[in-house]
């Protein structure tokens, strides 16, 4: 990924049945910070690709589930296949993160703090799966 842009930002998402978590990055600074959490719904791609033109996004990351062995799944194949479509509608270049344990991570970060709702497990989850990315991709 090399962008002139320095405002240019990383997206991530956190796919799940009912929602779809955010985080973004700029790629100078390379903080990830929680975004937004979309309802999966029929216009969910057309809303994804309207944020990465709004984050004049120069990348998307999407969290890769795996079972705890490393193998793939039922997840992993579903999630590809968002991908798949999502590839069709958008120009950003697509990468996977390994996303094992992000939401539980989450969860568990979220609880300490005391009350939170479900879309912000997701968001959170999209940032430590960005966190990861970053970490691996300098």
């Amino acid at each position: 990924m090399t962008t002139k842009n320095p405002n240019a930002r990383i997206v991530s998402l956190d796919v799940g049945a009912k929602r779809i978590g955010m985080a973004s990055a700029n790629v100078v600074a390379r903080l990830a910070t929680p975004m937004e959490t979309l309802a999966v719904s029929e216009s969910v791609i057309e809303d994804i690709k309207k944020i990465l033109a709004r984050e004049t996004a120069c990348q998307l990351v999407i969290g890769l589930p795996r079972g705890m062995q490393g193998q793939e799944t039922q997840q992993t194949e579903a999630i590809k296949l968002f991908a798949d479509q999502l590839a069709k509608r958008i120009t950003v270049p697509i990468s996977f993160q390994d996303e094992t344990l992000t939401s539980v991570k989450s969860e568990t970060e979220l609880a300490k703090k005391g009350s939170y709702a479900k879309g912000d497990v997701d968001a959170l989850a999209a940032t430590y799966i960005l966190e990861d990315y970053l970490s691996t991709h300098p």
